[in-house]
């Protein structure tokens, strides 16, 4: 009899089967030589007991596990594409995938959250782990990979032009007309955040137009955040005619404010997000939005992380993707009310 709270051991697998523990252990670690009949005892016993995290650890007592793990804060829209990626890139690799993610939507951005993850995953569960927008400089045991880090990493990463991408979004909207474009940002610890504001105000004053700090909002990528910003910027008393929102997310929350407020985008608003989620395009009007790709972002910080566990990586630690501007629906020249 086991006692409650004890850890399984193999030997317990064993004799709840009734064959050897040599046996369970070619069974746990896929070693031929054991008949069909025999691993389905051994497999019945290891769910009746539990043995899962016994198996892991076995795994651990060879060179690899085989297991990459995907650490995000939360899971969205945006987590979702970049896993696509990520999958599509492990397919028949011979990896397996675990993803680490808080439990509520969007979380509580709390400092800290991806390393006290990566301790639990790096060099128990996992050979290697991919991290999504991270708070802080992470630091494993085993090969890590961010998908757009923090300010001043040297750590391996991928990211979008943000730069290049901001300011085509803003250029957008001066070749447009506009004149009074707000801004909401984003986290301010991400080189993204930095980089699409950047590429707001280079837009700005390579067209002449000065930048109004006014007009810019600081949210956090948390589309909540952009709720109580966007309706700041649009009860002024010269209210912006557009505004590039740094992620769909905020920018989908912008035009539901303007709804509410009556506004008409765009009509009244024009508005601008960065990321394509698919909401972007389901929304009414559709969202104008710089594409960065998150499919193509999971899929190259796989391929990343994987030839760093095997040893095969020779190519910059850092890969900087390709953005480009998706015009829809929630862009237009703006009303003769909303000229400057």
């Amino acid at each position: 009899m086991i006692e409650a709270n004890a850890p399984v051991t193999m030997s317990d697998v064993a004799r709840v089967a009734g064959v050897s523990t040599a046996t369970v252990s070619r069974v746990v670690n896929g070693h031929y030589g054991v008949s069909a009949g025999t691993i389905a005892q051994v497999r019945t016993a290891i769910e009746q007991l539990g043995y899962e995290s016994s198996l892991v650890a076995s795994s651990l007592r060879r060179s690899r596990t085989n297991v990459l793990g995907l650490v995000a804060h939360s899971f969205q829209s945006y987590t979702a594409e970049v896993l696509k990626g990520v999958m599509k890139a492990l397919s028949r690799s011979g990896f397996d995938l675990i993803i680490y993610a808080n439990s509520d939507l969007y979380g509580s951005y709390s400092e800290g959250w991806e390393q006290r993850h990566l301790t639990r995953l790096s060099g128990t569960l996992t050979d290697g782990c991919i991290v999504v927008t991270p708070w802080g400089e992470v630091r494993s045991r085993t090969p890590v990979v961010a998908i757009d880090p923090v300010r001043g990493s040297t750590a391996p990463s991928v990211t979008a032009d943000n730069l290049v991408g901001a300011t085509t979004a803003v250029e957008h909207l001066l070749g447009l007309g506009h004149r009074r474009i707000g801004f909401i940002a984003g986290r301010d610890s991400l080189a993204s955040a930095w980089s699409r504001e950047e590429g707001y105000r280079a837009a700005l004053t390579t067209a002449g137009v000065p930048v109004d700090p006014t007009l810019i909002g600081r949210g956090d990528f948390n589309p909540e955040s952009a709720a109580p910003l966007a309706r700041a910027l649009l009860q002024r008393a010269d209210p912006p005619s557009a505004i590039f929102a740094a992620s769909d997310g905020m920018a989908l929350k912008v035009l539901e404010v303007a709804r509410e407020m009556g506004l008409s985008v765009p009509g009244d608003l024009s508005v601008v997000g960065f990321d394509n989620i698919p909401e972007a395009a389901l929304t009414e009007p559709g969202l104008t939005t710089v594409d960065q790709s998150m499919y193509q972002l999971g899929y190259e910080a796989a391929r990343m992380l994987k030839s760093l566990v095997t040893g095969e990586w020779d190519d910059p630690h850092q890969i900087v993707l390709p953005t480009s501007l998706v015009v829809r629906g929630s862009t237009a020249a703006p009303t003769s009310a909303a000229r400057p």
